[in-house]
Parts: structure tokens; C-alpha cells; sequence
């Protein structure tokens, strides 16, 4: 239990109080008048570059259950699960040449604000309720079990202590500084985790001989990253039709992400952030997935989610370096978690407080989302026990749960943003009956697995794998989208075709390279880059079909 923090140096210790220092230092530093209005606590003034939106993007969503758990599937199936991180970079190429435009452009704080004027604010109320409780369930247990098995390994602390311990520290600068202090802070926290992974890797792949030598002591199979379509973890079919649809969810839907883009400067910086974003995902591979494989190399009868921790427990890992890589986790720890605090009180606070309180001034509205920050803060605390019920692979787990929730959203999404003919009545009825079939797959899981319920049935629904119930899940939900918005066909939103005609002129400014000099110029680097980001793309598929 203790072996890990007794291989732990001095030099080790005081590096990783060093990251917390400069954490905290930096957090705080930026909360100073910081309360004038909401924009400056939810969006940061909306004035930050591109290069400070790209990296945030990639440290609020590298978590503790990327470096945990996208080792653990690489020790157990190999390259396969780093499908979904290349997925995600084909969407964030979308999200920022073509849907982060039409958030800025709509002036919205929030997601659900935009989709309450799209259709309505029963879609929005709806929309804000599900966004709050997927992050409980998803982001915050899976983050905190996650970094649980850290501090376990390092600490000796069980599970629930080390995820309030987690809790409390991220909380303070979360709930003083809002949104710039989180931004800021995980510019740094990015910068940190990288650096972290990617010594772990190269002194892990120097152990094992090299790539060469991680090929000749595993299986084959584990350098293919396209499995049969009966694979039960990552049918070839499920990861080119499903991924996409739960990545669009999560990249392009999804307040977690959208608000760093919100907080950029301008059009360009969130697009270029965006695409930057995209190039940082690459590495996850290489710095996430590959050390999986290298420990699987090393060490026989692994336990899959064990896989990093065994890494940074071993004696070829030079001293000074474990302290940087256990700072690159807390890194990514403490950075998904300041944001989801930050995120759910600007849900809270814009789209359920605001609009019975529309009198409230600026500064009301920034006490209360501290105070909504302090309440997530001390519910996550309450919520720890729920970590009990996760998978031992904890980023496939993540992968269904998503699955199960994202379809029926990315279907109203899509489909808004190209028709005016979808309706708010069809919109909202499409997620209340779409979450409701995925849900009911997710809790009919979890009482099979406990052994609750058994029959035949059940377990023809629960065999389809969750990529391919994404798909059907989709399918399910723009039809009934479709069919009430047709039954509708006099009721369509009149604003609605701003937003389809808005989504139409930025598709027509882009291929045209239409505009000012200085946008034809940002346009071809924007450009240049998306080009450069696809040929990495292709060459790995092709590297390792």
C-alpha cells in the first residue's frame, strides 16, 4: 500500500509541492476583481487567445480516468481505445470552423441558453437539469475514483478520503475565481501533464527495448486499432459510426468543453484553439494509451486499471521524475475538476436562476454562482460513495455511459442547426424519450451486474455493444424528431432559420475564403493546420490498421 510513496524521494516531494503552490498561487492571483459581472466570472471576460483556449480544452479534458483508464484498456485490448481520442479530433476540427461560430455569434453564455433560443425554454430547463446530473454521474465520480486509486497507491488513504482531500484543494480557487482562474490555472496544469506523460513514456519504452521491443513481447493484435465487427470493446463498425456521434455530444454540445471557447477573444482564437486542441489530442496515443502496452510488457497478471500506477511505482523511473509525473496527474485531476465546478454553477446560475430572477444585478448573479460552486463543491463530497458502482476498465465505462445519453442531444443539435422544419415541441420530446431508452439500458446494467434481474431478454438488449446502441439510439431519435416536426409543420420556430441560415453563410465564408484580408489570411493557416491534423490522422490508421 505504502510502496509507492516510499520510492518517493525528497526532491519528489518537493516538486509536486512546488505544482500545488504554483496551482494555487496562480488561481488565486487571477480571482482578484474578478466579481464585476458575469461575464468576467463565467467567461473570463471573454478574452482569451487561442493558445490559452486549445490547451485549457485538453487539460479539462485529460482526467485522471485518461491516464488511468486509457492504460488500463491499452494493457488489456492495446491501441484500439485511443479510436476515440482520433474521433474526437475530426470533431473538434468541426467545432472550430464551424459550431463555436455560431455560440459566439448568438452571444450565449451557456449551451442550453442556446438551444432555449433555438426552441424553447422547456428544452433549455430540460437540457440544464441533464447536463448537471450527467456531470455528477460522469465527470466528478469517475474523476474521483480515479484519482482515489492515486492517492490509495501514494498516500495509503482510502478511496472516499483521498477524493475529499481532491475535492476541498480544486474547490478553493474554483469557487473564488471563476472562470479566468480556471483557465488559467489549466494552461499551466496542462503544460505540466504533458510533460509528465511523456517522460513516463519515453523512460518506459527505453525499459522495454523500444517499439520493437514492445511488439516482439505482446500479441499483434494489440498494434491493430480496427477490431472485427463482433468485437464486444471496439467493433470496427461502432468506432467509425458510433464514436462520432457520442464525440459531437461531448465536443460540440457539451457546456464542459463549449465554454472555453466561449471565453475566447474572438472568432479566430476559438477556432484556432479549437484546432490546436485537435493537435494536442494526437498525443493521448502515445503519452496514455502506449504506456498501458509497455506495462503490460513488463509486468505479467496485470490488473488493467493498476497499468500507471505500476509504471510510476517502478525503479527505472529516475528520481525527480515520478515527482513531475504524480504533479501531471494531480494536474489533470485538479483541472477537469475546477472546471465542472465552474461550469455547473454558470448552468445553474444563467439558466435556471436567472430567468425567475431576471431583475438580478451582476453582482448578485456572481454570488450566487460562488455560492452554486460551494454546493456542487460539498455535493461531489456526498457523491463519492457512488464511485463503488464503476467498471474496473474506467474509460470504457465512461465511453457507455455517454453512449447511453449523447444521442438523442447530438440528434436535435444536428438536425436543429441544418432545418428550420425541427420543432421545440419535437426537440424536447426526442431528448425526454431518447434519455429515457438510454437510461433504462444504464440502470438495466447495473441491477444484471449486481445480480438484481435475469432473463433472456435482458440480455439480447444488454449484448448489443454501446457503439452500436449509439448508432440505434440515434436512429431512434431522429426519427421521432423527424416525424413530430413533420406533424408540426406549422408550428416552426421564426427565429429558427437565423440559425440555419447563420450555420449556411459560415459554411458558404469558409469554403469561399470570403472576407477581409487579415480573416483570408487566418482562414489559410486555420486552414494548413485542419490539413496537416487529418494527414496524422490517416497515417496512423495506416500505420496500424
Amino acid at each position: 500500500m505504502n510502496d509507492l510513496i516510499s520510492s518517493f524521494t525528497t526532491f519528489d516531494i518537493i516538486i509536486i509541492l512546488i505544482y500545488l503552490t504554483i496551482t494555487l498561487g496562480i488561481g488565486l492571483y487571477y480571482s482578484r476583481k474578478n466579481d464585476k459581472s458575469t461575464t468576467d466570472y463565467f467567461l473570463a471576460g471573454r478574452d482569451i487567445g487561442w493558445f490559452a483556449v486549445g490547451i485549457s480544452i485538453f487539460a479539462t479534458n485529460i482526467s485522471s480516468e485518461h491516464f488511468i483508464g486509457l492504460a488500463g484498456s491499452g494493457a488489456a485490448r492495446g491501441l484500439a481505445v485511443g479510436q476515440f481520442e482520433l474521433m474526437a479530433i475530426f470533431i473538434l476540427v468541426i467545432l472550430g470552423w464551424f459550431i463555436a461560430p455560431l455560440y459566439i455569434k448568438s452571444g450565449v453564455v451557456t449551451v442550453p441558453e442556446f438551444l432555449g433560443k433555438r426552441f424553447n425554454e422547456a428544452s433549455r430547463k430540460f437540457f440544464t437539469y441533464l447536463s448537471i446530473i450527467i456531470y455528477i454521474f460522469t465527470k466528478i465520480s469517475i474523476t474521483l475514483f480515479a484519482g482515489g486509486i492515486l492517492f490509495y497507491k501514494i498516500f495509503g488513504l482510502n478511496i472516499y478520503s483521498s477524493a475529499v482531500v481532491i475535492v476541498l484543494i480544486t474547490g478553493l480557487y474554483s469557487m473564488v475565481g471563476g472562470a479566468k482562474s480556471v483557465i488559467k490555472t489549466s494552461v499551466f496544469q496542462g503544460i505540466v501533464l504533458i510533460a509528465g506523460a511523456v517522460l513516463l513514456s519515453l523512460f518506459g519504452l527505453i525499459e522495454v527495448g523500444g517499439f520493437s521491443g514492445l511488439q516482439e513481447k505482446l500479441p499483434a493484435d494489440y498494434f491493430s486499432m480496427f477490431k472485427s465487427i463482433s468485437d464486444p470493446d471496439f467493433p470496427w463498425t461502432g468506432i467509425l459510426f458510433g464514436a462520432p456521434i457520442i464525440a459531437f455530444w461531448y465536443w460540440c454540445t457539451d457546456q464542459y468543453i463549449v465554454q472555453r471557447v466561449l471565453s475566447a477573444k474572438s472568432i479566430n482564437d476559438a477556432r484556432r484553439g479549437s484546432l490546436f486542441a485537435a493537435l494536442l489530442k494526437v498525443l493521448p496515443i502515445f503519452i496514455l494509451v502506449l504506456p498501458g502496452l509497455i506495462a503490460a510488457a513488463l509486468f505479467r497478471d496485470i490488473k488493467t486499471d493498476e497499468a500507471y500506477p505500476l509504471l510510476l511505482l517502478s525503479e527505472f523511473i529516475p528520481t525527480g521524475i515520478k515527482g513531475l509525473v504524480l504533479a501531471g496527474l494531480l494536474a489533470a485531476i485538479m483541472s477537469s475538476l475546477s472546471s465542472v465546478f465552474n461550469i455547473t454553477a454558470t448552468l445553474f446560475t444563467n439558466d435556471l436562476y436567472k430567468p425567475k430572477h431576471p431583475a438580478a444585478s451582476e453582482r448578485e448573479l456572481v454570488l450566487i454562482g460562488r455560492l452554486s460552486t460551494t454546493v456542487i463543491i460539498f455535493m461531489a463530497i456526498l457523491c463519492v460513495p457512488l464511485v463503488k458502482i464503476i467498471d474496473n476498465e474506467i474509460y470504457l465505462y465512461l465511453q457507455s455511459v455517454q453512449a447511453y445519453v449523447s444521442p438523442p442531444i447530438a440528434a436535435i443539435f444536428i438536425f436543429g442547426l441544418l432545418s428550420k422544419r425541427i420543432t421545440a415541441k419535437a426537440a424536447l420530446w426526442t431528448l425526454i424519450i431518447g434519455e429515457t431508452i438510454g437510461l433504462s439500458r444504464l440502470v438495466l446494467e447495473m441491477l444484471v451486474k449486481s445480480g438484481y434481474l435475469s432473463n433472456n431478454f435482458l440480455a439480447v438488449f444488454l449484448e448489443i455493444n454501446f457503439l452500436h446502441l449509439a448508432i440505434i439510439l440515434f436512429v431512434v431519435s431522429s426519427t421521432i424528431l423527424w416525424t413530430i416536426s413533420l406533424l408540426q409543420k406549422n408550428q416552426v420556430n421564426e427565429d429558427a432559420e437565423n440559425y440555419t441560415l447563420n450555420l449556411k453563410f459560415n459554411l458558404k465564408e469558409v469554403l469561399t475564403f470570403t472576407g477581409s484580408t487579415g480573416t483570408n489570411r487566418n482562414y489559410r493557416t486555420n486552414f494548413l493546420i485542419s490539413a496537416f491534423i487529418v494527414v496524422i490522422i490517416i497515417g496512423l490508421w495506416s500505420l496500424w490498421y
